[in-house]
């Protein structure tokens, strides 16, 4: 294997290509991601052509055992490609070739490099989704139970990042359960325009063979058959599609993260973070960093680049195939292991975070995040919500000018504020009371956040079937 491997398409030339626009146009390095896609698709393609008499059986026989051959070759490491093949379809065949002699050059009957790689494409996509899918499923189970295990612990909800309400933290981690959920769904009906076969479009214009495009797609498990040749090599929608998907994933990944590293701190000290999945500092002892949070939140700009990136590359393209379209493989697998190895890491991280309860207990009990609680009890007993909603900013205004927890207040005091208050206003002043007095649908209350765990499971148990 050591002699000069020629290029395939090299025949038309009268000059060997420069060594330099060689190396500077080589993809193998890239492109060997797909070799397992690229074999299976070449099986399918030479039994399609065995099966409509295209071939002899017998020489598609050889063929495909070859191709198995190079396969385990590759997998163990015996065959490397170099960069000197140009890309991971040339090594292959090129290795076919050695193999089983010029009866290699029959597994390309019919196909050109453009439905090969588009071929490619799909099947590494339909791969990952559903290994995207798993992911974000454990995630989802694990939101679920931590939904369940803190449903009765009552922590602050935020807006501006300012302690706005007390919420079931059940019902926070459900916000982010419903996020992820989103996540997967795009995925799946991502996967509609996935599971479609551009095998048998040929270079963008169809062949003179008698291909039976179907008998490749159903070889291959596709759901349907390309509709127009052109499109089927020249479409990048469903990349752009898939790394737009992995953006919103690592978008509410980062969210959370952000939570994580805010909460773990000294300074809100809501959370504690698994020494597992932290780190020091090489100068100051005493530092705990959430790192793999912060790196997760740092990965996001990255996925983000590798959309924008693809964009920019497909913004002036004409039809149909153009060689930029090679570069399509980095951002796509950078993309995808970048958001499947977030995902994977941030749900071995949040498994082992514990939220603090006494503290929190303490801190929600007593906090102006009560407030609306009160205006809440003026509008029931008849005052119209703008006037309560003034009021209430007085009460603020006195609880913290006099240092009094609002649940602390006299009522003779209250009553200087409105006549209206009564024993009852201390009954509302809880965390408890607050919680479980929303009455709206998809609320904090504890028996709605029961009802949505209840309803999560049941989505999850469906997903497997």
């Amino acid at each position: 294997m050591s002699k000069k491997k020629e290029l395939l398409w090299q025949s038309r030339f009268s000059e060997p290509f420069d060594r330099e626009a060689l190396f500077f146009s080589s993809s193998v390095d890239v492109d060997r991601e797909l070799y397992q896609e690229d074999i299976k698709g070449s099986i399918a393609h030479v039994t399609m052509l065995s099966d409509e008499a295209i071939i002899p059986v017998e020489e598609a026989r050889l063929i495909i055992e070859g191709l198995e051959e190079i396969e385990q070759e590759i997998s163990t490491g015996a065959l490397e490609p170099h960069w000197e093949d140009e890309d991971i379809h040339t090594v292959i065949e090129n290795r076919l070739k050695e193999k089983i002699g010029p009866i290699a050059g029959k597994i390309h009957s019919g196909r050109s490099r453009n439905d090969q790689v588009a071929t490619d494409t799909r099947l590494y996509l339909k791969k990952t989704i559903g290994e995207m899918r798993q992911a974000l499923r454990e995630l989802r189970t694990l939101l679920a139970d931590k939904a369940e295990r803190y449903r009765e612990t009552i922590i602050f909800g935020y807006t501006h990042l300012q302690r706005a309400q007390p919420i079931s933290a059940g019902h926070y981690y459900l916000a982010y359960f419903s996020m992820f959920e989103r996540d997967a769904e795009r995925l799946q009906d991502l996967m509609a325009r996935v599971n479609i076969s551009p095998l048998g479009a040929a270079a963008f214009a169809g062949s003179t063979l008698p291909l039976n495009v179907e008998r490749s797609a159903e070889l291959l498990d596709f759901g349907t058959v390309f509709s127009n040749s052109i499109d089927a090599v020249s479409d990048r929608d469903i990349i752009i599609e898939f790394i737009s998907a992995c953006s919103i994933i690592m978008m509410h990944l980062s969210r959370f993260a952000e939570d994580l590293i805010l909460w773990s701190s000294y300074e809100f000290d809501y959370l504690n973070l698994s020494d597992a999945f932290a780190t020091g500092s090489s100068i100051m002892p005493q530092k705990k960093n959430a790192d793999i949070a912060e790196l997760v939140r740092g990965k996001t700009g990255r996925v983000y680049g590798a959309l924008i990136n693809l964009l920019v590359i497909m913004k002036g393209l004409p039809l149909s195939y153009n060689r930029d379209m090679q570069e399509d493989k980095p951002p796509l697998f950078d993309a995808a292991k970048t958001t499947l190895s977030s995902v994977r890491i941030f749900t071995r991280m949040l498994c082992k975070t514990e939220l603090k309860t006494e503290r929190l207990n303490t801190l929600t009990s007593r906090d102006l995040s009560l407030a609306t609680e009160i205006a809440e009890y003026l509008v029931r007993k008849g005052m119209p919500f703008r006037d309560a909603h003034r009021v209430t900013g007085r009460i603020v205004t006195h609880s913290i000018e006099t240092g009094t927890a609002l649940p602390d207040i006299e009522l003779e005091s209250f009553r200087t504020f409105s006549e209206l208050f009564d024993e009852q206003i201390y009954a509302a002043l809880t965390p408890q009371a607050s919680i479980n007095s929303k009455q709206t649908h998809g609320s904090t209350a504890m028996a709605s956040v029961e009802a949505q765990i209840r309803a999560a499971r049941e989505r999850l148990e469906a997903e497997k079937s």
